[in-house]
């Protein structure tokens, strides 16, 4: 008599188990996304396509014609987001960047005070608004290991208007290049 009971046990967990497998089946065949229907058609062969001109690249503005074009008042507002690290007052001292008041024409690493990157260190020279340029593009692709996470800005006439601001923000104004 007790093995009829434990089969009957057995039995029904068994059941339990096969419903709650076959509902999952079922409502995953009713609330499935949509399969993906590739539309198009077919391309021509390798042939054809080898015939074909290359992609022209896109146009580049140098950086004398960007700056001609530079709004101050765009790059005031562009700065915003940099003054979560870097001081623009005169005199201020670092804050988790060093500050960028008069940084154009300043020597790279050169605030004391503050913990510059090895890569910043061997850097040399001064700032320039080509390097400047370069530096806000990908600040890690112009020095490598830099400290600063900021990923880029990669409109150019964004970079302008920085630069102008940039400009504005010193004692002595550096000329933009010709």
């Amino acid at each position: 008599m007790q093995t009829t009971d434990t089969n009957k046990i057995l039995m029904s967990l068994l059941m339990v188990l096969l419903l709650t497998k076959g509902l999952g089946v079922f409502t995953a065949a009713i609330f499935a996304p949509p399969s993906e229907i590739k539309g198009g058609y077919p391309l021509p062969g390798g042939a054809e396509t080898a015939s074909a001109k290359p992609a022209e690249a896109p146009k580049t503005v140098p950086l004398p014609e960007l700056l001609a074009k530079a709004d101050l008042k765009k790059g005031e507002a562009d700065v915003k987001v940099c003054q979560s690290c870097h001081a623009f007052e005169k005199g201020a001292g670092p804050k988790v960047g060093p500050p960028l008041y008069g940084v154009i024409g300043r020597p790279k690493g050169s605030i004391a005070g503050f913990a510059y990157s090895d890569g910043m260190k061997a850097k040399g020279g001064v700032w320039t608004y080509e390097d400047l340029n370069t530096f806000i593009t990908k600040p890690s692709a112009f020095v490598s290991g830099t400290k600063m996470t900021y990923p880029g800005e990669s409109d150019p006439q964004k970079r302008a208007d920085i630069l102008d601001y940039l400009q504005s923000d010193a004692d002595t104004k550096v000329p933009f290049p010709q």
